[in-house]
């Protein structure tokens, strides 16, 4: 088959397929655990932690949209109240419910598919530029993007962490 298709396509849509179905597949192991966790075991702080599994997971998604979208001066595809709870800076105030659950195992796919139809649609048009904590200074929003993925592998680590300290492995 001939491959001049691959001639047509943008380079940086291709980098864009490969960085979110990178973020994809770490969400992909994140709902795995969002759906044979138990709400209980979701919530557990064990000691020397101050979070839990369902915030690292909700936090992905606030944090997303906060680079992505926030940086770049488009209205977030989440609440208000998904990012105020779950931004850098926070922590669990309480458990969340089987409901909450729901929504954010939603909201991982549903932003990210969203995020490449806007992105796609030239939506992303200016981004304020940011120095994270860990001193990545991100001046657009393809930087965002990718860094993204950099903050998902620290937090799914996390994950990793906190599912052993409470026992689940």
């Amino acid at each position: 088959m001939p491959r001049d298709w691959l001639l047509q396509i943008e380079p940086m849509n291709l980098i864009l397929d490969f960085t979110l179905k990178n973020t994809y597949k770490t969400r992909v192991i994140l709902k795995n655990y969002l759906e044979t966790f138990s709400v209980e075991d979701l919530n557990k702080i064990p000691q020397g932690y101050n979070n839990n599994i369902f915030w690292n997971i909700a936090h992905l998604v606030a944090t997303q949209q906060i680079l992505v979208y926030k940086f770049s001066d488009v209205p977030a595809l989440v609440s208000d109240e998904i990012i105020a709870k779950y931004r850098k800076g926070t922590k669990p105030e309480g458990d969340v419910t089987q409901a909450e659950v729901d929504e954010i195992k939603e909201l991982l796919f549903t932003t990210l598919d969203q995020t490449k139809k806007d992105y796609e649609a030239g939506v992303f048009k200016t981004y304020n530029s940011i120095t994270t904590s860990m001193d990545s200074t991100l001046t657009n929003v393809d930087e965002a993007i990718a860094y993204n993925n950099f903050h998902e592998g620290i937090h799914l680590g996390s994950v990793l962490a906190l599912r052993h300290a409470i026992g689940l492995v």
